[in-house]
């Protein structure tokens, strides 16, 4: 099978499409016929060595943690799905023809599998965060980095609890931002006294790393009251990195749930094929995304 995958550290030049032994369900897993697998910040990150301290890992090794497509291996122990269904959910080395996953949905009615596979990792994070930071309905929440795959679901899960939304983001994705229920302001010079004149922020959440942390903190008044997912240094300012996920399968659950009742969209800007993971890694790095970037296998 093709597999994308890097044998040493660094940029996106390090990752090679390669031919590799197919995976295979083991106790608790399934394996599917990948079609679309979400491409993450993470992705990315661990390419360039970044979580090293926290999480060894073994060279070579495969890319992606999200994905959509058809069972084709149920693993020992697994009930309650066929091969032939069609799901989404987290694994490992998904950028691949196929992939095995441990957390695992149905696919909600009327998505496609580009578009599902936009949504695991991401709605997880989202309902991670908005638990962690501790916002209740009534209260604003403060997104920054709004316009991507989490920001994206921060909106609109937020708005669906009662919470209102304010989210910052390039010019380009004002009107985006809007559509999904937040008060929209540009990031730049100046972007604090914009973000206080459209309400006070109760709770703030850094989605893009680009080292707003103090201002966060400044607008909220609390380090506690701060989350950030995307900048390793924010403990040194008090303020909680959350980079472990919770329950994916219930994030699915949930999902697939929000989605039924028209409450949850994340469209796809870009997709890539296997051979373009290197551009898909470039762009994702770029930012800028409005709602999510796939790869299509």
């Amino acid at each position: 099978m093709k597999k994308v995958s890097f044998a040493e550290f660094g940029g996106p030049d390090v990752l090679q499409l390669i031919d590799a032994e197919e995976p295979h369900a083991g106790s608790g897993q399934v394996r599917i016929a990948v079609r679309a697998a979400g491409v993450n910040p993470v992705d990315w990150r661990v390419r360039e060595g970044q979580f090293l301290a926290a999480h060894p890992i073994e060279l070579p090794t495969g890319v992606g943690l999200d994905a959509s497509g058809v069972v084709d291996e149920v693993g020992e122990g697994v009930e309650g799905i066929e091969a032939g269904e069609h799901v989404f959910g987290e694994g490992s080395s998904t950028y691949a023809e196929f992939a095995v996953l441990s957390a695992w949905g149905r696919m909600p009615e009327g998505l496609t599998f580009e578009e599902a596979a936009g949504y695991p990792s991401v709605v997880e994070t989202a309902l991670r965060v908005i638990r962690e930071v501790g916002v209740q309905p009534g209260q604003t929440l403060l997104a920054s980095g709004a316009s991507g795959g989490v920001g994206s679901a921060v909106l609109q899960i937020a708005r669906d609890r009662g919470i209102t939304v304010i989210g910052t983001a390039g010019s380009a994705n004002q009107d985006y931002l809007r559509s999904l229920g937040a008060l929209a302001t540009t990031y730049g010079e100046g972007w604090v006294e914009r973000v206080r004149r459209l309400g006070q922020v109760d709770a703030a959440l850094d989605l893009a790393g680009s080292g707003v942390i103090r201002e966060l903190v400044e607008l909220t008044g609390d380090p506690q009251k701060v989350v950030s997912i995307a900048d390793l240094d924010a403990p040194k300012l008090g303020v909680r990195f959350s980079g472990v996920a919770g329950s994916v399968p219930d994030a699915l659950a949930e999902a697939a749930g929000l989605i039924a009742r028209g409450k949850l969209h994340i469209p796809v800007e870009k997709s890539y094929t296997l051979a373009e993971a290197a551009a898909a890694h470039i762009d994702s790095q770029a930012g800028h995304t409005r709602g999510r970037r796939v790869m299509v296998v």
